[in-house]
């Protein structure tokens, strides 16, 4: 086991190296001149040309990502050109909201899919099964924006039950869970799509785990249902959930990037859209790297927590 986690950290390292990298080119060879964003289309040459000698960007790529790297080790993640501030400090001010944001809906999300996905395995074939399997694909396919856009529309617009957007000038915790109404939708569209997926795979996984010897064993003893499903069906249909739970990190934050520009939510995704629309190179590198990190950290500790689910897989690693 423990072999398998330092290769494992070392695979997580050479991915989150090559994100950066991907990022990096990506970002830079992005059209538009990023000095003329941020100072404004009547800027001189000269004061071009001197914002991308104070910021290197006349510099050649390969010779700005080698300084940015050393920055980086160092635990500088450069300085933002339209805010003026360390990248560190604006997204260390925002990620205990995102933290709460994502938080909430992740677990909104486990406490509705899973429990609808056993439902649905134990009547699988049946015509409520076939329903909700539509429901739920038909949420997943759609986009994050269009679901927000049809919650305001009707939430707020037709029936005037709660604001379409986040009042701003709340920049703490306990502001925005003090303001818990402006909450319910970003939760709620972030939820969306994770339910939907939380739920097919503990359906199918129920499926399996249904049609095994165990639980016909279980059933021939006169278990009452009720427990074979919370102390045998429950905890190994759970399995597939934990591994998609930390693979579906990156689909999750990219989800709270529309959603918090949509409800201008005061959080690192919000950041994010705003640095795009300015070309501002370094608060969309830093915010790439931390969440490139936490889908990292997120599949690692997915794959630690399989193996000790299932005793079968550690023993198999080690």
């Amino acid at each position: 086991m423990t072999w398998y986690l330092i290769r494992r950290v070392g695979q997580a390292a050479a991915v989150v190296l090559g994100v950066l990298i991907l990022t990096f080119i990506l970002i830079h060879n992005e059209p538009g001149s990023t000095a003329r964003a941020i100072l404004g289309l009547k800027a001189t040459p000269a004061r071009v040309a001197l914002f991308d000698h104070l910021y290197g960007l006349d510099k050649p790529i390969y010779q700005q990502f080698v300084i940015y790297v050393k920055n980086v080790v160092h635990g500088n993640l450069g300085t933002s050109y339209q805010l003026q501030q360390p990248v560190s400090t604006l997204i260390a001010e925002r990620l205990p909201r995102d933290a709460v944001l994502l938080g909430i809906s992740t677990l909104l999300a486990l406490v509705v899919g899973v429990p609808m996905g056993i439902y649905q395995a134990l009547r699988h074939n049946m015509f409520v099964d076939d329903v909700l399997s539509g429901t739920w694909f038909t949420l997943y396919s759609a986009p994050d924006f269009m679901e927000a856009l049809l919650l305001i529309a009707l939430v707020c617009v037709q029936f005037h039950w709660l604001q379409p957007n986040f009042p701003g000038g709340i920049t703490s915790v306990g502001g925005i869970l003090a303001d818990w109404r402006a909450l319910i939708l970003p939760v709620v569209v972030l939820a969306i799509n994770t339910v939907a997926g939380f739920s097919q795979y503990a359906r199918s996984s129920a499926i399996q785990q249904l049609a095994a010897d165990y639980i016909r064993v279980v059933r021939a003893k006169g278990v009452p249902e009720r427990l074979v499903v919370l102390r045998h069906l429950l905890r190994n249909s759970l399995l597939p959930v934990v591994t998609i739970l930390g693979l579906s990190l990156p689909d999750i934050v990219g989800g709270a990037i529309i959603a918090e520009a949509i409800f201008n939510f005061p959080g690192m995704g919000l950041l994010f859209w705003q640095a795009a629309l300015s070309h501002d190179f370094p608060i969309l590198l830093g915010t790439t790297l931390i969440v490139g990190v936490a889908a990292v950290v997120g599949n690692l500790l997915a794959d630690v927590a399989y193996g000790v689910l299932d005793p079968r897989i550690r023993y198999a690693r080690t």
